[in-house]
């Protein structure tokens, strides 16, 4: 999808109330479950950024950003480097050079199989040996029906077909959660901080309410 293209598409679906509810979960997810993954000295990319919800909240060393939208510089915090570019072709973006890779809600926005062959081939490039690729996404398994009411979801994925995708490319996968957290932020999870915590505190209930996958994957040593 062209650039002013997404622009407008989310100017229609967030509104700065909604950003405001996703941003106060993020930093929750990030805090208390995300962090895990991240050393406070790691080098990390946000691949697909949006709203700066997992980049601005984590806590690394240097961190760096790709999404296409036009508007994504102003949600960043100042700290954040910036790379307005499609991540299949993260030219700027030295190999060997990012401790960990994320993305959330990016994959079923590619517009085929190849074109994400080419993200995973690219983060593949940039990860330093041993560093992780952090995924989460809604699972079309679990979500068949939602799964499309968004109008740039193209790819379908389940946890099981994103597995294979990164194994394909290379990666070692080393954990899969088939339901973490609930499809949308509109949906069943807890809006409050304090009950978000207690949600990521008991996975039991990430069985009943989780519509999206958690992969980590790892690039070898």
């Amino acid at each position: 999808m062209a650039m002013q293209g997404l622009k407008e598409l989310y100017e229609i679906r967030f509104s700065a109330e909604d950003r405001a509810r996703k941003d106060a979960v993020w930093k929750v997810l990030c805090d208390h479950f995300f962090s895990r993954y991240v050393k406070p000295k790691d080098t990390i990319l946000d691949i697909a950024c949006g709203y700066g919800e997992f980049s601005n909240h984590i806590v690394a060393g240097r961190k760096i950003a790709i999404d296409l939208n036009p508007d994504a510089r102003k949600y960043l915090d100042d700290d954040i480097e910036l790379y307005q570019s499609s991540a299949s072709a993260m030219d700027k973006i030295g190999s060997s050079s990012i401790d960990v890779c994320f993305s959330s809600n990016f994959f079923e926005h590619l517009p085929d199989r190849q074109t994400m062959d080419e993200v995973l081939q690219e983060a593949y490039r940039v990860l330093k040996p041993n560093g992780r690729y952090v995924a989460m996404q809604p699972n079309i398994r679990y979500e068949p029906g939602r799964y499309w009411d968004y109008y740039d979801h193209i790819l379908p994925l389940s946890h099981l077909s994103c597995k294979e995708a990164f194994e394909k490319a290379g990666f070692l996968v080393k954990e899969v959660i088939p339901k973490f957290v609930p499809f949308s932020t509109d949906s069943r999870l807890p809006q409050w901080p304090i009950l978000v915590r207690l949600y990521l505190a008991f996975p039991p209930i990430w069985r009943l309410l989780g519509g999206q996958f958690l992969i980590v994957a790892r690039k070898p040593g």
